[in-house]
């Protein structure tokens, strides 16, 4: 397949000056889809046309069908062959050969390919390229599907790095996505060989297909008489057009291939799938679908695609998540399995009752999280951070439900003999099986983590300490009108009280009541007078932090908090093994605080209206060994051994 796509790709050569390397790939990649096509359709021509002759339209769409067993056809009289037959005509009739194909071949207009004909008609080397394309057979009995879709992605990928783009942008490793594919399948694996078995699968972020064909792959591998309809959505034009062309040469329906925008506008809104699959783009905002979503939310409440709660509008990852939780077929149904690509931050990103917190709290209270598994880095051609597969299930086996099995497969990966981009690593055969016998064996082990859903959950609680403070009317000066508004009222003439304080002199006080019991008396003589709520507001404003001081207390003489010192903590719902979430919350709150808290911090106190729930998956801490530091004595020696031979050169080189 690399010969083959460096002889497709060689053809750009006689591009060279017409147009600059970044620009190739919109002239390379829609005559590679129409070579294919011109292959594909080549034994029914004749048939078509005849048919052409006595039907059009629907008619003709349902006739070609009924005779051919394809779902789409060209009427025209040319083909690659005749087409080279007129030199002087061919501009004309290539683009009369691309009018003549049936409506639901819209993937050409997606490159602009008529203007991209015209400026090589114009540059002389329209004839040239034709000619080249002619020469290669791209027939399935030469290229089958696979193949081809790997071809069309070793192009797309030879023209990100001439365009200086990521190709990761465009498409998914192969190894990642068979190892998808293989979790996906895995609950089902006896089922799927069942003869005449029929799934169906979505990606919302079908890029080139890759996922589609490998998951059809992968299935006809297990059952050749089994038959995976294929399902997606894409944004990008070309990705799109690639994705399209790929599906007809599969003979999968292409009007099950959809152009727009999934946030935004779900193409599939009436319909949810036996397998979903994805791989969103990573810390990519969606502030461009964003008035769409939160519409949507609004109108669909609770139960909406939406409706668990929205990320923030930096990374919209967390909203496939949610999408593709939503498309799954539910459980009355036979339920439905699903598998997304997602990086580190979903797992924790977001404190309690954020929006990101609230889609995990979702999840996971509904019980639809049925695998995390940790991929080794380096494994995808645009990123060499952390990534994660999310295997999501709402009809768990009897054994899984209401627990979530995590897998490091980190260290499971074979070098790469050369690197493509940021790729170094791929998931041969043999750790693809060892990981999916992990997920099938469901223990404990080294690599293999089992926890209960409420292990994930949290309350986030704030522990005030109380305010000290000591006091002194000489601060009076240095009052501000905002300081000056609380204690004498936005209309009062707040001079005669201050004038007083001014005389009080330099006594500070260590406690609360004593100063206020202090002005007030000073007042009184001056024939002034103040509510208790404006003595203590006017005490706050004279005071100053003082770890010395007695504690500050309210009308009804509670202690204040200090607010600076406020803090947070979150405790665990398994905290002293509890595992009840909310039904033992009091218990389990009051636990942690006695034995984290108030030890630690005298005085301090919970304040329990502003606990919140939160959940977060510590993914990487829950697999953590810790290692001890090497001896002193070990270190040591290694630095006199290395301090010797640093002294031995310098002795040759002053030698």
């Amino acid at each position: 397949m690399s010969t083959l796509g460096n002889f497709v790709w060689s053809i750009a050569d006689q591009l060279r000056g017409v147009y600059r390397p970044h620009q190739y790939g919109g002239v390379i990649l829609p005559f590679t889809i129409l070579r294919r096509l011109d292959c594909l359709l080549e034994p029914t021509r004749d048939d078509v046309r005849a048919l052409s002759q006595r039907y059009d339209g629907g008619a003709l769409d349902v006739q070609v069908k009924r005779k051919t067993g394809l779902t789409f056809y060209n009427t025209s009289q040319y083909d690659f062959a005749r087409l080279l037959e007129d030199p002087e005509g061919l501009r004309a009739n290539l683009i009369d050969y691309l009018s003549h194909f049936s409506g639901n071949i819209d993937v050409f207009e997606r490159f602009g390919f008529e203007a991209e004909i015209n400026k090589l008609d114009e540059k002389n080397r329209l004839y040239l390229i034709v000619s080249k394309f002619a020469d290669v057979d791209l027939h399935p009995d030469t290229v089958p599907n696979a193949a081809m879709g790997d071809l069309y992605e070793h192009l797309i990928y030879k023209f990100a790095e001439a365009s200086n783009e990521e190709a990761g942008e465009h498409y998914t490793p192969r190894d990642a996505i068979r190892l998808m594919v293989d979790m996906l399948f895995a609950d089902e694996n006896e089922t799927l060989l069942e003869p005449g078995t029929i799934r169906t699968i979505y990606d919302p972020t079908a890029g080139t297909g890759g996922m589609l064909s490998v998951a059809e792959e992968r299935l006809l591998e297990r059952n050749p008489q089994a038959r995976l309809r294929l399902y997606g959505q894409e944004i990008n034009d070309l990705s799109y057009a690639i994705c399209k062309s790929d599906m007809i040469a599969k003979g999968q329906d292409v009007g099950n291939i959809r152009l727009g925008d999934t946030l935004a506008d779900d193409k599939f809104f009436d319909k949810t799938f036996d397998f979903c699959m994805s791989n969103p783009p990573y810390g990519v905002d969606w502030k461009a679908s964003e008035g769409a979503v939160k519409a949507e939310r609004k109108k669909e409440g609770p139960n909406g695609r939406f409706g668990p709660g929205v990320p923030p509008v930096s990374d919209g990852q967390m909203l496939f998540l949610t999408h593709l939780a939503h498309k799954m077929r539910p459980a009355h149904e036979g339920g439905g399995r699903a598998g997304i690509v997602l990086n580190g931050s979903p797992l924790f990103t977001g404190v309690a009752e954020s929006g990101s917190s609230e889609i995990r709290r979702w999840l996971l209270e509904n019980d639809l999280v049925d695998a995390i598994i940790a991929l080794p880095t380096d494994m995808f051609f645009n990123t060499n951070i952390a990534t994660y597969i999310w295997l999501l299930d709402n009809a768990k086996p009897t054994e899984r439900r209401g627990k979530v099995q995590l897998i490091d497969a980190t260290s499971m990966w074979i070098k790469m003999r050369k690197g493509m981009g940021s790729k170094r690593k791929e998931i041969d055969a043999a750790a693809r099986e060892r990981i999916v016998k992990l997920y099938d064996a469901f223990v404990e082990a080294e690599d293999s983590k089992i926890l209960k859903n409420s292990d994930f959950g949290y309350w986030t609680v704030t522990v005030e300490t109380p305010l000290r403070m000591n006091f002194a009317a000489s601060r009076a000066a240095n009052l501000d009108n905002k300081a000056l508004a609380k204690p004498f009222g936005k209309d009062s003439d707040p001079a005669p009280f201050l004038a007083v304080l001014a005389g009080m002199g330099m006594q500070t006080y260590l406690s609360q009541d004593e100063f206020i019991e202090a002005i007030r008396m000073e007042f009184a003589a001056a024939g002034l007078k103040l509510t208790s709520a404006q003595y203590r507001h006017l005490a706050i404003a004279l005071g100053a932090p003082d770890e010395s001081a007695a504690i500050v207390t309210d009308a009804k003489g509670n202690p204040e908090p200090d607010v600076p010192k406020r803090d947070t903590e979150n405790v665990p719902f398994t905290f002293g093994g509890n595992a009840l979430g909310d039904a033992n919350r009091d218990e389990t709150i009051n636990a942690y605080f006695e034995a984290e808290v108030a030890p630690h911090v005298p005085g301090a106190w919970m304040d329990t209206k502003k606990t919140k729930v939160g959940y977060e998956i510590p993914f990487t801490r829950l697999f953590y060994t810790y290692t001890p530091p090497r001896p002193l004595a070990e270190i040591d020696k290694d630095l006199e051994t290395q301090i010797s031979k640093i002294m031995g050169l310098l002795r040759e080189v002053e030698g």
